[in-house]
């Protein structure tokens, strides 16, 4: 999901992705890590998938704003930081917004994320300095990232 923004799109897309995992299936190493495996196969896919569409429909990607995301009901300030924030951060070039996702939602380390994604560790560094920069920068004056999370931590 966030990676297509659309549910059909999603579905589609994982199962793409599983049906090329078990077509080269005989391509995994036993013993290495199959989270990094699916996660490099689903990104080329997804490529794959963005040049494609980008050719059939003349269009770039969609707008997160045109995107139904799922709301668990937090309370309404934390819900329209978080909406802003995700917004920043899909609209981040794809190597920057891959960074992000990987090691601040997905939880990997900077090393883990370079592994994943078959970049050197500065280059990892470098993304989400950048990224963080950006956002920071694009939030509305008083709020940042750092800002918000360290009052969460304090309640």
């Amino acid at each position: 999901m966030a990676l297509t923004r659309q549910r059909d799109w999603a579905d589609d897309f994982a199962q793409t992705t599983c049906l090329r995992a078990i077509e080269q299936s005989d391509k995994f190493e036993a013993g290495t890590h199959l989270d990094r495996w699916m996660f490099r196969m689903a990104q080329r896919v997804w490529l794959n998938e963005l040049r494609a569409r980008k050719v059939r429909m003349g269009t770039g990607l969609v707008p997160v704003e045109d995107v139904d995301l799922v709301d668990i009901k937090p309370d309404a300030e934390t819900n329209i930081f978080a909406r802003d924030v995700l917004s920043q951060v899909m609209g981040l070039p794809e190597g920057q917004r891959q960074s992000v996702l990987l090691v601040y939602v997905e939880g990997y380390s900077y090393k883990d994320a370079a592994e994943i994604m078959e970049i050197p560790i500065g280059t990892v560094m470098s993304r989400l300095a950048a990224a963080r920069r950006v956002i920071t920068t694009r939030m509305p004056s008083g709020e940042t990232v750092g800002k918000k999370a360290s009052e969460g931590a304090a309640e």
